[in-house]
This record gives C-alpha cells, sequence and structure tokens, in this order.
C-alpha cells in the first residue's frame, strides 16, 4: 500500500468530517460487438485507492470505523486466465489497505450499513444513472433502518468537488516527480517529431513517432488524442483527422502529451516541416512566443487564470494592430476583444490526472487566486484560416499555438515542459535534427 494513497485519504477524510465518500470504479465500454475500448480507472477512484480494476466501490467515511471499505470483484481463477488477476477481497485489505472488503455482489446490503450515522453522503449525482439508482437505493435503505432506531440517516448529498477535487488541485511533491516524468517523455515525442518531420510525409506518421516515444519511454497511454495539423489544419483547434500530407512550406501544430502512472501531460509545439520559418510564419510565431512568454511571466501565487490571460491577450492584440487586422487604440482593443476572430479561447486550465483537470475555477463568482502546488497551461495561439479575407494574403492558412506546462511556486512559477524547444532558432535547430 502507497504511503501517498494513505495520506490523501486521511487529507479528504478530515476535510470532510463527519460525512462518507462514494466513487464507483470506471466501468468497461465497448467499441463495437465484444471488443473493449482502452480501460482506464476513474481518476477520483486512482486517487484515493490505487486500485485499478473494474467493478469496483470506494466508500471513505470520516467518523467511524471502518473507515476505508472497497467493493471488488471476487477472485477467479477461470476468469483470471482471459482477463488477469485479480486483488480479490484478501488483495483488497492486504495490498490496497481498506480497512474492510467486500464481493461486489454484496454492495446492496452493505452500503446502508455504511452510510448511516453521518451528516452527508459525498456523491457525483447524475453522472451515471446506474451508479445513482444503488445509492439512491442504499439511502432508501439507510431511512428504513433509521426508523427502527438503530442508525440516523443522512441528510444531504454533496458534490464531491467540494472536497475531494479541492484536494487534487494542490499537487504533492510526488504528484509534481510523476507530472515531470509525463512531460519529459513528451519532450522525446515533440523532439522526435520536430528531428523527422519533412514535406511528402502524412500527418499520422508523425503521430506515429509521438506514439512510438511515449510507449517506448514507459508511458502507458497518451493524455488525450493527440492534435497533429499541418499546414491549413493548424488553424482548426480540435483537428484529429491526422491524415493530409505535408508539403513544403507547411507549419505542423502539434498538441501531444503522455500520460505517466495516471498524470497528464499537455504540450503544443509549431513548427516548419522544411526545417525553416517563412517571414510571415516566423512574425506571427514570435508574436505568439512573446505573449506566452508574458502570460508565463504573469504566473505568481495571488494572481488568476483571468490575469494570465489578460497578459497573453494584450500581447496579441498589439501584435494584430501592428499587423493591421484590428483597429486601436490598444486598451479600447482588449477591452472589446477585438482578438477573438483570431484567439477564441482561453489561455489556461488545470492539469493533472486529467488533462483538463478538476478544481473551480472560481469562488464565490470570482476569479480563484493561484496558490504553490497548482499545475496550469499556458497556451495562447493566432489561427488564421485560409479562407479568411481579413488576413493579407501571406498570413492566410497560418495557425499557431505554443503550450507550457507551468507550476505554480512560492517564488513564481516553474515552466515544467521548458526543455521542449520553442524559440525560434532552438526550433528550428531542433528540425534540423
Amino acid at each position: 500500500m502507497s504511503v501517498d494513497f494513505q495520506r490523501r485519504r486521511e487529507r479528504v477524510r478530515e476535510a470532510m468530517g463527519d460525512a462518507a465518500l462514494v466513487v464507483f470504479a470506471a466501468p468497461y465500454s465497448y467499441r463495437n460487438n465484444d471488443v473493449e475500448n482502452e480501460w482506464r480507472q476513474e481518476s477520483d477512484f486512482h486517487y484515493l485507492s490505487g486500485f485499478d480494476e473494474p467493478d469496483s466501490v470506494l466508500v471513505l467515511r470520516g467518523g467511524t470505523e471502518p473507515r476505508f471499505v472497497l467493493f471488488v470483484r471476487p477472485r477467479d481463477p477461470e476468469r483470471e486466465a482471459w482477463d488477469g488477476p485479480r486483488a480479490g477481497v484478501e488483495g483488497a485489505v492486504a495490498t490496497y489497505g481498506a480497512d474492510a472488503a467486500f464481493p461486489l455482489d454484496e454492495l446492496a446490503k452493505e452500503l446502508p450499513g455504511l452510510l448511516g450515522g453521518v451528516e452527508s453522503v459525498h456523491y457525483a449525482l447524475g453522472r451515471a444513472r446506474a451508479n445513482d439508482d444503488v445509492l439512491l437505493q442504499a439511502l432508501d435503505g439507510v431511512r428504513r433502518l433509521a426508523r427502527r432506531g438503530t442508525t440516523s440517516a443522512p441528510c444531504s448529498i454533496v458534490d464531491p468537488t467540494t472536497v475531494l477535487h479541492e484536494q487534487r488541485l494542490i499537487k504533492s511533491p510526488e504528484e509534481i516527480a510523476r507530472m515531470e516524468r509525463a512531460i519529459a517523455i513528451t519532450a522525446e515525442g515533440h523532439r522526435a517529431v520536430m528531428g523527422k518531420s519533412k514535406p511528402g510525409m502524412y500527418e499520422y506518421e508523425a503521430e506515429a513517432l509521438l506514439r512510438g516515444a511515449f510507449r517506448q519511454q514507459g508511458s502507458e497511454r497518451h493524455a488525450y488524442p493527440p492534435i497533429v495539423g499541418s499546414g491549413p489544419n493548424g488553424t482548426i483547434l480540435h483537428y484529429r483527422r491526422n491524415d493530409r500530407q505535408m508539403r513544403d512550406g507547411d507549419l505542423l501544430l502539434v498538441d501531444a502529451g503522455s500520460e505517466y502512472d495516471y498524470y497528464a501531460s499537455d504540450v503544443t509545439r509549431t513548427f516548419p516541416v522544411s526545417g525553416t520559418f517563412t517571414p510571415a510564419q516566423r512574425k506571427v510565431y514570435e508574436l505568439v512566443l512573446e505573449a506566452e512568454l508574458e502570460a508565463i511571466e504573469a504566473v505568481r501565487p495571488g494572481a488568476t487564470l483571468e490575469s494570465v490571460h489578460a497578459a497573453a491577450a494584450r500581447v496579441l492584440t498589439a501584435g494584430l494592430i501592428e499587423l493591421g487586422l484590428v483597429e486601436g487604440p490598444l486598451e479600447d482593443a482588449v477591452e472589446n476583444k477585438r482578438y477573438k476572430p483570431w484567439f477564441m479561447h482561453g489561455t489556461s486550465h488545470w492539469l493533472g490526472m486529467d488533462v483538463h483537470d478538476v478544481g473551480a475555477y472560481y469562488i464565490a463568482k470570482k476569479a480563484r487566486p493561484l496558490a504553490p502546488g497548482m499545475v496550469l497551461t499556458v497556451e495562447p495561439g493566432l489561427y488564421f484560416t485560409e479562407t479568411d479575407e481579413r488576413v493579407q494574403p501571406e498570413f492566410r492558412g497560418i495557425g499557431i499555438r505554443i503550450e507550457d506546462d507551468v507550476l505554480v511556486t512560492e517564488a513564481g512559477a516553474r515552466v515544467l515542459s521548458e526543455a521542449i524547444p520553442k524559440h525560434v532558432e532552438a526550433v528550428e535547430l531542433a528540425c534540423k535534427g
């Protein structure tokens, strides 16, 4: 049993007080007939237990024993011959530190008792109807027990974001180390694509370089489907086809990150397939890079994601005015968001176990201040489509995004993905191998 998981449970229990938390494991899903999609444990479930099997339920109680309970698949040698070993009830206790464990088919019988005597139940109501039905039936069972005077029933269902997701937002040193490893693996993938991409290759060949590097370095999976967009495809924010043949003079936008030990990375680099930026490409690239560097400079304790975005937007707006695409003066253009046709997304999101990680962005309707231990992305971009007649012909079809993963520290910020080339000379050098 990892001490890290135990510490997490203790922090959540302390924050919950007299309550219970119920989390269901991720189910198997099927892509067609009897062929399963790749399975990954539900992030909250893994965060609290490290238990990586489907058909499981976790119960964490803030008060009396048992405090940590798992419902799991029992051992089954016949099924294990097909699907691999199971921890079973015994392993849930001996290996994963559960105070008590039961076969999953005893959930309906045991769950009402585990939910008795607490003031509230923390549960993500509305995510999965079948799970909702299980929980609501258990609460009905608790009420029947309460009428007999043997226990008391909880009086509310609380969204787990109020406790669990706030705990996940601040990363421990162990979590940061895992993210650093994921980012180091991602760096190998991005460098491979920069060094080996060339005109005539297809986008999916570049994607294969990424995926190969990720697996060779021990990443279990990519953190999200890679975006590999060449030429005009770089102007499509969530481009996923990855099937165009790259041409001389194209830019290639690669938005890809590996996952390592359940922690994500999220990095974007844009580079010339031929190895050298054209004058127009370089002008737009340097503008986006300046915006990214200014936004990173704005990351510090007490700042907000809104102020980080404002820093990037201001630089981009000034550049768009210089290019003749936006009417000044600067303050008026920023206030009226005249950059929006070409910079239409936010600059940052949380990063952690999920690529768009949990944690509230606003507290009491105000942007929350950044604090040490938070990890966020910084990713400004400009996207000039091929058909945008507002833009000079030499800029049409240019899409550029530069994205780094940034840790908030006591002193300001640390760019975790700094080793991946992004300055013009470094990018061109990496493209030449």
